[in-house]
């Protein structure tokens, strides 16, 4: 049996670069400290699923999550990012590559709503499917930024976000085999906060039928 819910991936621009020009202890520490940053951020309310070396995976399963702290959820991630940067990057204590280098990096967050099946593989649970793939595959897109928020229409649909209130910019992606899909893209700089439609979905809220 499927499941339907938002698949969400928190991927850390710069990360290959960084990792292979730097060095390797101090590099490693200020990644993991970036990563467990937006993990803590993005659960509660979601779950996390993976940690995929520069990207985290997470899920929020439908009944488990009210759909419309979503949008907000993504942000409060990235700010959390920003601030152990931030942290990171005033520390003077040491000039290695890496300490030097925090600075480059950025955040971008992908939110797609679709189905999903669990299993077990080796011993470790996962999910698949189609909508799965799409996800990962919207990582790889024509934005020309190293942050930002990446909404599918589905999943602004689900959350009941009106993008064009929001201030989001709007594409359309296509992928083999998936098909295209119009996407939302808003830059979390400024500070960006949702703007919800009048009629949110009322099955947005947990539990609903």
């Amino acid at each position: 049996m499927s499941d339907e819910g938002f698949l969400i991936l928190a991927d850390i621009s710069g990360f290959t670069a960084f990792v292979t020009a730097t060095e390797l202890q101090h590099g490693a520490e200020i990644t993991g400290a970036l990563l467990e940053a937006v993990m803590h951020r993005l659960a509660p309310p979601l779950e996390i699923q993976e940690l995929e070396g520069d990207a985290v995976f997470a899920i929020g399963p439908e009944g488990t999550v009210d759909s419309r702290v979503i949008p907000n959820a993504l942000m409060d991630a990235f700010r959390g990012f920003k601030e152990v940067q931030s942290r990171m990057a005033l520390d003077d204590s040491c000039s290695c590559g890496a300490c030097r280098a925090t600075a480059q990096l950025n955040l971008k967050l992908i939110a797609h709503h679709g189905r999903f099946v669990r299993q077990v593989v080796g011993g470790h649970a996962r999910v698949a499917g189609p909508d799965v793939i799409l996800a990962h595959r919207l990582l790889k897109n024509p934005v020309d930024a190293d942050g930002y928020l990446l909404f599918t229409e589905p999943a602004l649909e689900r959350a009941g976000v009106d993008p064009v209130a929001s201030g989001m910019e709007r594409r359309l992606l296509s992928y083999a085999h998936l098909g295209e899909m119009p996407c939302f893209v808003a830059d979390p700089e400024p500070g960006w906060e949702p703007t919800f439609t009048e009629s949110t979905h009322a099955e947005a809220a947990v539990g609903a039928s």
